[in-house]
């Protein structure tokens, strides 16, 4: 009877330990732009229990603009432009460790310039780039947050080039 009665608290303590872990985002997720345009989401989620192998994945619309800037520095034709928008994603694993939780970052790579090409003599420039409703989601748990801020934009160039041709950082 007594090694019945010790089986069923161990379940029963076993049972209460897989129940108490209650997923949650303590920190962020906060978005940040890397200085080459690219996003950062970064956070800390805890509750997760011990040595747990969680999936995020990040995500955001994200517009892009290339230009053709000549050797003197200079955007000689306006028209030679490209913007470029889509979804960006990107996703990792990560480990809970002995604690519960897990502090990371996940960085998302900008949409390319595609086909646009620049004519012999100039250089494809990434001129801004801008990011709109940035969420991480924890697919293990299946918990969706919004980042702070939920939407990112920067100039990247400066100068002559930016003074000539205002609409390179729109």
């Amino acid at each position: 009877m007594k090694r019945v009665s010790l089986v069923l608290l161990s379940l029963c303590v076993m049972a209460g330990m897989v129940f108490a872990t209650s997923p949650h985002f303590v920190t962020g997720p906060n978005a940040t732009l890397q200085t080459a345009g690219n996003l950062t989401v970064s956070w800390k989620e805890a509750g997760l229990g011990d040595n747990v192998l969680i999936h995020y994945t990040s995500s955001a619309q994200a517009t892009a603009v290339y230009a053709c800037i000549n050797g003197g520095g200079k955007h000689a034709q306006a028209t030679n432009k490209e913007t470029a928008t889509a979804p960006v994603t990107c996703s990792g694993d990560f480990s809970s460790g002995k604690n519960g939780n897990i502090i990371a970052s996940l960085t998302c790579p900008l949409p390319g310039a595609g086909d646009f090409s620049c004519p012999s003599g100039q250089t494809l420039t990434l001129t801004s780039v801008s990011y709109s409703g940035i969420s991480l989601t924890d697919n293990t748990n299946n918990i969706v947050e919004d980042a702070a801020p939920s939407a990112l934009s920067a100039c990247l160039i400066s100068g002559p080039v930016l003074d000539r041709d205002p609409q390179l950082c729109p």
